[in-house]
């Protein structure tokens, strides 16, 4: 699915959390997003997962991205606790990033639905973050027929 055909394209916000402020990734990942012709959110480096959660509450975000080049990714699993804490459980959350083996699958195991490693192509972030979007979108409708 392209995301330049919905009425109103996916939202998607690309944040960094913890200490990490290497944002050099998240800034190419932001526009390859925005020239898919998506709606991104951008924050600068050092969010706390307040901030992180407030903010995709209040856009109403169809998709989070989380950057990490240290070990900040090991916050993750208490940002997806934070959203199942929220009522925001059903909002994918992505990793890009240097992420080990092992904490990919702990993060996965957290919850997270994707993980783009250095050299991801445009093509496979793009198509990823779209397909996750329309899925986010597909069960809030749902959600608002019930």
């Amino acid at each position: 699915m392209s995301p330049r055909n919905d009425v109103h394209p996916p939202k998607v916000l690309i944040t960094k959390i913890g200490l990490d402020g290497h944002d050099r990734g998240s800034r190419v990942v932001a526009a390859f997003l925005r020239d898919a012709g998506m709606e991104v959110l951008y924050t600068p480096p050092w969010q706390e997962i307040t901030q992180v959660i407030r903010l995709a509450e209040e856009e109403d975000v169809d998709v989070i991205g989380i950057s990490s080049l240290a070990t900040d990714h090991r916050l993750v699993p208490k940002l997806m606790q934070a959203l199942r804490k929220a009522g925001m459980a059903d909002v994918p959350v992505i990793i890009g990033g240097i992420v080990p083996d092992e904490d990919e699958k702990k993060l996965k195991k957290a919850g997270v639905r994707l993980v783009f490693h250095p050299g991801a192509s445009r093509e496979e972030i793009v198509s990823g973050v779209a397909a996750l979007a329309a899925e986010a979108r597909a069960a809030k409708a749902k959600e608002v027929l019930a």
